[in-house]
């Protein structure tokens, strides 16, 4: 008897859960993604910090799958969909399918300012992260070869845009890195002296949480010495500076570090999938399915995580988060397998265990049905979901190990400065000011300080 053929777009939370299910030898499961390595996205904010590396929050594919002898891993890039033929169309080739399961996710959404992306990088994979970290790490740099306190205060103030989970994370991640872990590594300024600032939009941090805890949020965001300025929009982004409006009129913040986290859009695979299947596309570009993530009038194609636009039985619609990617993938590898023994699945049911975003050292918010709580014990909780859920019980190890000693000793072992050349970004210079202004010792000076030891 022929195998099943499933071919899985993306190794995401949605689609590595599928290939992880598939069990039964009747199928053939094939994955398909652009990179080797599942990505645990929730811990990225940690690599930007420096608390973590990104191997300590990836897990090569191929080894997570390695003992599925009916699954196999294939590094492409899908570039369509041909359904009348059931192929999937690769920048290199074909492969076709008996069903299919697009699990692409999103991507960052700067509202129609696609430029803003280079000045203001987001948070989505350990490029970016990586990114972000040289980005914050070079500014202490760069203000440590500085001698004007306006150059100084300039490269010392961050600003993150969006105060979702994301935002919160990684500003309250940039202010204990310059309070705790930076302290006494300088000798010309004093990092506990940056200034960090959180820009939301709405009303309130954490607008999808209780606003008791969105409060909560703000004030642990603030005995952390962050800024939330909420009511406020961004209108432009420039190298040097980030320029804001508000009710009580507009104004600008001078600093080139500036961090995304404001919004997300579909991966234009959803676009993709919707030409070659007449589906429709929300506001977001995600595609609406039925209730057991498939698409209409194509009973093998299947759209699940980030990409899915799909309702609860409460008709309100499923949030973009990992546990409801899990879930869905672990639901249609049970669906596909029944199928095949002629028997019926019912819809799909998203179990919702809560929600939690982490503040800084010992300091969180969770949500469980109607229980909310805040502080140590909420921050335990987020501890042990998010080590629980890592892939790979290596990385759990490592993990682990890095948090208990970053929590006793306040350090972030991973600060490194990669990138093209290592070496920090620097701003235009008026033209009176030498290409390097930070004093450099004589050698009679050296000479004095060796001699004093």
């Amino acid at each position: 008897m022929e195998q099943h053929r499933v071919v899985i777009i993306g190794g995401g939370f949605g689609g590595l859960a599928v290939a992880k299910g598939l069990r039964d030898p009747a199928i053939a499961g094939t994955l398909i993604d652009r990179r080797n390595f599942h990505l645990f996205q929730p811990l990225l904010y940690q690599v930007a910090t420096g608390g973590l590396s990104p191997a300590n929050i990836s897990a090569p594919l191929r080894s997570v799958l390695r003992r599925q002898k009916n699954v196999q891993v294939l590094l492409a890039k899908v570039v369509g969909i041909d359904t009348a033929a059931g192929q999937v169309q690769l920048e290199q080739g074909v492969l076709p399918f008996d069903t299919l399961i697009v699990a692409a996710g999103m991507r960052h959404h700067y509202f129609g300012h696609d430029d803003w992306a280079r000045l203001a990088p987001g948070l989505k994979t350990i490029e970016e992260a990586t990114e972000i970290r040289r980005r914050v790490l070079s500014a202490f740099e760069q203000a440590e070869r500085e001698t004007d306190p306006a150059a100084v205060r300039r490269w010392l103030t961050f600003v993150v845009i969006g105060g979702g989970p994301t935002g919160v994370e990684l500003s309250g991640a940039i202010a204990e890195l310059s309070r705790h872990t930076l302290r006494g590594n300088f000798r010309s300024i004093d990092p506990a002296s940056a200034h960090v600032v959180l820009i939301e939009g709405n009303d309130r941090v954490l607008p999808p949480f209780p606003p008791k805890l969105s409060q909560k949020a703000q004030q642990s965001l603030e005995r952390l010495g962050v800024e939330v300025r909420c009511g406020v929009r961004v209108t432009s982004i420039e190298a040097d500076r980030v320029h804001l409006s508000h009710n009580a009129g507009s104004d600008q913040i001078a600093t080139p570090n500036v961090f995304w986290a404001a919004g997300v859009q579909a991966s234009p695979l959803g676009a993709a999938v919707a030409a070659a299947t007449g589906a429709k596309l929300d506001r977001s570009g995600r595609v609406q399915v039925q209730p057991d993530c498939s698409i209409a009038g194509h009973p093998h194609i299947f759209v699940i995580g980030d990409l899915a636009a799909l309702n609860d039985e409460h008709g309100q619609p499923l949030p973009g988060l990992a546990p409801v990617a899990t879930q869905q993938g672990q639901y249609l590898a049970r669906l596909l397998q029944r199928r095949l023994h002629g028997k019926e699945t019912p819809p799909f049911r998203y179990v919702d265990r809560g929600s939690m975003a982490t503040i800084g050292r010992a300091s969180a918010v969770a949500q469980t049905g109607k229980l909310h709580f805040s502080g140590f014990l909420a921050w335990l909780a987020w501890l042990f979901i998010h080590v629980y859920f890592l892939i790979d019980f290596q990385n759990r190890m490592l993990v682990l190990f890095q948090w208990g000693w970053n929590y006793f000793t306040r350090n972030r072992s991973a600060r490194l400065i990669t990138g093209v050349d290592g070496m920090p970004p620097l701003l235009p210079q008026p033209a009176d000011v030498t290409a390097c202004d930070f004093p450099i010792p004589t050698a009679e000076q050296t000479a004095g300080k060796a001699s004093d030891k």
